[in-house]
């Protein structure tokens, strides 16, 4: 089961790059507040959240699921595995959050409850889809610089292709506003006991360190295993992707 992060809802697949599918039955359910999951359904919480993912995997009829949490789905991802120990097998925490994101002074919280507002996402991804058609090297490159610490900005056409796909269907509904404001008891980390596995970029611009080291301190059988990939937080952009499929087949397979 994969818990999507923001801006993007169960129609996005590159969470699953370089995963048989012989394998695999995948299962991305969009989290509240995106596609078409109302907000309204679990309160805005983490914990509402995974009470509402185990309610599906009780009408799939699924016993038990590898968890992996992706950035803004950490959260429901951690709420699931400390709560429902007996529906998940193992979890995975890929560049994601493990804490709260931002205070409601951070500059950058501010920004995205005005521009990612639910009457006014519409309108910045419409703005953003346009200028990226027109700019493509110049909304590339402020897109990397938000994502990655790297430097140079450096991206090849493939990653180019790769990120243009992602950023055409991106929206965020009501999802990401609440994104910003939830948060998780400390405590719940504690309570989980399954092998988690934690992958995460040194150059990750959008979750910074503290999280990733926040879960290994706090989770008992937990390893961590960081990156230098060039697009920091999307870990599975380009062939820096090959090191981090690695260490997710042998925590999976």
């Amino acid at each position: 089961m994969f818990i999507h992060g923001g801006h993007v809802d169960c129609r996005e697949t590159i969470f699953q790059k370089g995963l048989d599918q012989n394998k695999f039955c995948f299962i991305t359910p969009s989290r509240p507040g995106y596609g078409n999951t109302p907000l309204t359904c679990f309160n805005g919480t983490a914990r509402g959240a995974a009470d509402l993912f185990v309610a599906l995997l009780d009408k799939l009829k699924l016993d038990k699921v590898i968890v992996i949490g992706i950035s803004a789905g950490g959260l429901t991802a951690l709420e699931m595995a400390a709560n429902y120990p007996e529906r998940v097998e193992s979890l995975v925490l890929m560049s994601a959050l493990t804490k709260k994101w931002y205070n409601k002074t951070n500059k950058v919280y501010k920004g995205g409850k005005k521009i990612f507002a639910p009457k006014v996402e519409r309108y910045t991804w419409l703005i953003c889809r346009y200028f990226f058609k027109i700019f493509p090297k110049l909304m590339t490159a402020v897109l990397f610089k938000a994502l990655s610490k790297y430097q140079p900005v450096m991206y090849t056409r493939n990653e180019f292709e790769e990120i243009k796909e992602i950023i055409l269907s991106m929206s965020s509904g009501s999802g990401f506003s609440n994104d910003l404001d939830q948060s998780i008891e400390q405590d719940t980390l504690s309570h989980i006991k399954c092998q988690t596995l934690i992958l995460h970029s040194d150059y990750d611009n959008s979750v910074d360190s503290s999280h990733p080291q926040n879960a290994k301190e706090k989770i008992n059988h937990s390893r961590l295993v960081t990156f230098k990939n060039r697009w920091g937080h999307m870990l599975w952009v380009g062939e820096d992707y090959e090191p981090v499929l690695i260490e997710l087949k042998r925590q999976i397979e």
